[in-house]
């Protein structure tokens, strides 16, 4: 684990601004009828336009600027000349590397007549997120940002992915700890004030359960139930977290 100097910190805080500034525009953009790699090319022009670039591209042969995942893609949906369609629910993912720094965030956006379920569903990752916030500060361990995301998602009847976790964030896009969405109280790493992590709930409205396409990226619930994320960029303090991408 990596803490963070005041300066490394004000560099992952510009990072994360334009991963902001992405997000937004992502969700300006997405309506009925526009394809996955049109958000992809909104999201790639907003992150070059700041001077960045995309870190998801390239990365192990990924070829996009972001992952865009819908209804019952978890995470890592490629952008494709699929079409967005009304009730859908499409999870933008972004990374962004901006002078040695990344910041990362992810939101899941409704699109038209979505149904009172799968709002809920949404709803119900940022207050898995929020949940692990109430923890997350120096003194605890990662053990209780986790264990508190999966408390708050299974009492109110949602799958928490275990396949999948946060991570800690800095010059790398993923560096040590990892940050399950699943775990005990007291254990895993310590936080110390300074670190910098990505807390990432993914939750299903049916079973945890996933599986990887052939394509070696995107990745499915077993049972073909929605899923949310809900992510942001935290920097640990003694006090309330730092949330960078908010």
């Amino acid at each position: 684990m990596i803490v963070k100097t005041e300066r490394d910190r004000e560099g992952m805080r510009a990072a994360s601004r334009v991963v902001k500034a992405a997000l937004d525009a992502a969700e300006k953009f997405i309506k009925v009828g526009v394809t996955t790699l049109e958000i992809d090319a909104v999201v790639e022009e907003v992150i070059r336009s700041y001077g960045a670039t995309p870190s998801s591209k390239g990365f192990q042969g990924y070829p996009n600027a972001s992952c865009i995942s819908v209804n019952d893609v978890v995470v890592h949906g490629i952008p494709s000349l699929r079409t967005v369609k009304d009730g859908d629910i499409v999870s933008v993912d972004i990374t962004a590397l901006l002078n040695g720094y990344q910041g990362d965030a992810a939101r899941t956006f409704p699109v038209g007549n979505v149904s009172p379920k799968n709002l809920a569903l949404i709803a119900a990752a940022k207050s898995a997120f929020e949940a692990g916030m109430e923890y997350a500060k120096a003194g605890n361990k990662v053990g209780d940002v986790s264990s508190a995301v999966q408390l708050y998602s299974e009492l109110n009847g949602y799958g928490v992915v275990r396949a999948l976790t946060g991570h800690g964030i800095g010059h790398k896009m993923h560096e040590p700890p990892e940050v399950p969405n699943f775990g005990k109280r007291n254990t895993g790493a310590p936080l110390k004030s300074g670190l910098c992590i990505c807390v990432e709930p993914m939750i299903t409205s049916g079973d945890w359960r996933v599986y990887i396409e052939r394509d070696g990226w995107t990745v499915r619930t077993a049972d073909g139930s929605n899923a949310a994320h809900y992510e942001n960029t935290v920097i640990i303090t003694d006090g309330a977290p730092e949330i960078l991408t908010l």
